[in-house]
Parts: structure tokens; sequence; C-alpha cells
């Protein structure tokens, strides 16, 4: 897994919901803000699966409302990792 990188992350969601990279922040919520619709965030999380190598439940994509909880999995799978 190459190590998640909040930069990478705003460019990647920028470029999948059509927003400014810059808008995309930790407090922002994927509806309300970003005026994601489900199938963007689909795509989002397919995309974030590829780039950094991890997988997503259901369960835990039907609690992510907002950047910083996306960011939270990200960082949690990277301390997984190095710990495995």
């Amino acid at each position: 897994m190459s190590a998640p990188n909040f930069r990478d992350l705003q460019v990647l969601a920028g470029e999948i919901l059509g927003a400014d990279p810059d808008d995309v922040q930790l407090d922002k919520s994927f509806a309300r803000d970003l005026a994601a619709d489900s199938l963007d965030l689909v795509e989002l999380i397919s995309a974030v699966e590829d780039k950094y190598d991890v997988e997503l439940s259901d369960e835990r994509l039907e609690s992510m409302k907002s950047i910083g909880d996306l960011w939270q999995f990200l960082e949690e799978e990277k301390a997984r990792k190095q710990e495995a």
C-alpha cells in the first residue's frame, strides 16, 4: 500500500467528483458539500481501493459521510498494514 497522502486524495476526489481539489477538505460532506451522488461515490471508492490497495466493506462505506471519514479509513488501513 502506498502511504496515503491527503493531497493525492484531494486531487483524486476532485477529479472524480468534479470539484476543485482545494475544496476537498476533511470536514466536507460528500453529498451536501461536494454534490456527490451514489454513482460518484462508487467511482471514488473504486479509485481509492485501486490506488491504495485497500478494500472497503459495504458497512463501512455506508457510514462514510465526509472526506474525513474516508481519510480516517485510509489512515487505519495504513496502520494495520504496518503492524502486519
